[in-house]
């Protein structure tokens, strides 16, 4: 379960088995979520306090990344059990299993029988009504809206990877979702993994106490290798549906990832809207392209923002995933009294009137993965004390922020953190078959493509 946080080479077999940090699951559609569930099977507020009582976990989604937080789930709680899988193909859940047994010593935590391994459309709906009382929500992000939606309104605690939408539209669903949440007691966990990252916390405390004074600028970079190159037409089994072929190559279409500045850089955009207190940006300008050839894809490789806020400061944000370029993730923030670094050398460090690097107990080597265990530790413990965790607000923040860099490079145009919230922009259809033809809208072009 190779889960690297900069999500810089994953695994790049799209069609075959494979243990790759995330794949994709054959989705429910927005009807079919609709339907019938069981009410409120979860356990909320302090009628599930007591640590006596075994938390029941449901994972849809069973790539590396889906595989990674049933694990993490499970060291973070001694009392958790894996109890019911969902995916697209038997294969992934059985490749699921056999990863996540080897992360415990007891065997009886896995607690997945044939009746418990759904797959198909339907499977998220299944899922949820096994009888689980969390659940992992780790398929591609086109799909986070509704299955929280339906988490929520079945009564069940929820983890959301990051981003937790693709759209506008997804994001003021995910809102509306997580408000039910609070009113049902619910405990709400976001995937932006840095957040739970020691280091990264302690930096953060010590930027917000003024270590360098008032923040003035930004510049965050995530330049990588490709993700998930998308296969030539001809790679397309026979028969194979319009929706399959696209679920099953999700990161190349943005209706499904967002576009990289959103599935992948949006850590670093977590980190800039983190350093200015969770305060989004006024406004935004941004240049982007497509420069590698891509096939039937619709995502640019490479998209840079300007974002700024009302007080004049600047956040830049540079994204690129092409071969044979310059590698960089790193965060620096200037201030009026020094500079902060994050990813270099010393992992976390100030320089200028306060010079400090972290020296805790947190190496590189365990870094990445007691972040991702440090996040299930927090949602899983508010849920014993009767204190449900709710990271909504700063989850979807920080998603529309990515999308609003990502309209302003296709459009070409400057758009306001206001035009975002209101986007009326919608990529996820609203009622998906798996046989239906499914169009792919064509690349995006700056100063054409409009606005909506």
């Amino acid at each position: 379960m190779n889960r690297n946080p900069n999500d810089i080479m994953p695994d790049q077999t799209s069609h075959a088995v494979s243990t790759s940090r995330r794949e994709f699951l054959k989705t429910s559609t927005a009807a079919a979520l609709g339907g019938a569930f069981v009410a409120n099977l979860g356990f909320s507020g302090k009628g599930f306090a007591a640590d006596g009582n075994t938390l029941k976990v449901g994972l849809i989604g069973c790539g590396g990344r889906g595989n990674g937080a049933a694990a993490d789930a499970l060291a973070a709680d001694s009392n958790t059990v894996l109890y019911a899988m969902g995916d697209i193909d038997p294969a992934k859940i059985e490749v699921g299993l056999r990863e996540v047994a080897k992360s415990v010593s007891d065997p009886s935590r896995i607690q997945v029988p044939a009746e418990r391994r759904f797959v198909g459309l339907d499977a998220c709906k299944k899922v949820i009504a096994s009888g689980v009382d969390v659940v992992l929500l780790t398929t591609p992000p086109g799909f986070r809206p509704q299955h929280f939606q339906a988490a929520v309104a079945a009564g069940k605690h929820a983890f959301l990877e990051k981003p937790i939408a693709t759209d506008a539209a997804g994001v003021r669903s995910v809102r509306a979702s997580a408000e039910e949440a609070k009113r049902k007691g619910l405990a709400v966990q976001s995937g932006f993994c840095w957040r739970a990252n020691t280091s990264r916390t302690e930096f953060f405390k010590r930027l917000h106490d003024g270590a360098i004074g008032e923040v003035r600028s930004l510049y965050h970079t995530y330049l990588t290798g490709p993700v998930k190159p998308m296969p030539p037409a001809s790679a397309r089994p026979a028969g194979m549906s319009d929706v399959e072929w696209q679920i099953r190559n999700w990161y190349n279409f943005v209706w499904l990832s967002g576009d990289g500045l959103v599935e992948q850089a949006i850590h670093s955009i977590d980190k800039m809207i983190w350093a200015m207190k969770d305060l989004p940006p006024l406004k935004c300008t941004a240049v982007g392209g497509r420069q590698t050839p891509n096939h039937d894809g619709n995502i640019y490789d490479h998209i840079e923002v300007n974002y700024e806020w009302a007080n004049g400061v600047r956040g830049f944000m540079a994204q690129r995933q092409i071969a044979g370029c310059h590698s960089e993730t790193k965060d620096y923030i200037t201030g009026t009294k020094g500079i902060g670094w994050l990813g270099s050398r010393r992992g976390a460090e100030f320089t200028g009137e306060t010079t400090w690097h972290y020296e805790g107990p947190e190496t590189e080597s365990q870094m990445f993965g007691s972040m991702y265990r440090n996040e299930h530790v927090t949602f899983l413990r508010s849920i014993r004390d009767g204190k449900p965790i709710n990271d909504s607000e700063h989850m979807c923040n920080t998603t529309l922020v990515a999308i609003m860099g990502r309209m302003a490079a296709y459009t070409g145009q400057e758009i306001t953190w206001e035009q975002a919230m209101h986007s009326h922009e919608r990529l996820v259809p609203e009622k998906l078959d798996w046989n239906m033809a499914l169009e792919v809208p064509p690349l995006a072009m700056p100063g054409i493509t409009k606005f909506v």
